[in-house]
């Protein structure tokens, strides 16, 4: 089983590391402040159920923690990106959808998720929340170049 952590402070760098779980519960992590767990020591109390929570599981819960601030930050670029597409189209006097461009990112998206094995359907609904948040961006953009 690997654990993915990432190996220096830019979340937006691209540098995860995939570790088995013995080798991340040595590394302490960039995005979390738990202390490495080395030897045999008793495992750390979980949070939320205040039971204790093996090493496995807590090597585990990291990764997943580091993924998700992955995921902010990549999510944070991404509509610092529209907003700029949306400033531009509001500029251009261009409408804030552009339908064939979803289609084409809806196909091309679902293939990126069939190739890594992620299921295509979550993954189109994925991309379909954020491309509602993106319309409703260039329509505050539009609107904001209009008064």
């Amino acid at each position: 089983m690997e654990c993915f952590v990432r190996t220096n402070n830019n979340p937006l760098g691209g540098q995860f590391q995939a570790l088995t779980v013995a080798q991340a519960q040595a590394v302490r992590t960039t995005s979390l402040s738990v202390a490495p767990r080395r030897g045999k020591e008793p495992p750390v109390s979980s949070e939320s159920t205040g039971a204790t929570a093996p090493p496995e599981l807590l090597a585990l819960r990291a990764s997943i923690d580091n993924l998700d601030a992955a995921l902010v930050h990549l999510l944070a670029e991404r509509f610092r990106c529209t907003r700029a597409v949306g400033a531009l189209k509001a500029r251009m006097d261009l409408p804030p959808a552009d339908p064939a461009r979803e289609a084409v990112q809806i196909t091309r998206l679902r293939d990126l998720a069939t190739e890594s094995g992620l299921d295509p359907e979550f993954a189109e609904k994925f991309l379909a929340l954020i491309i509602d948040e993106v319309i409703h961006h260039h329509l505050h953009a539009r609107d904001d170049a209009q008064a």
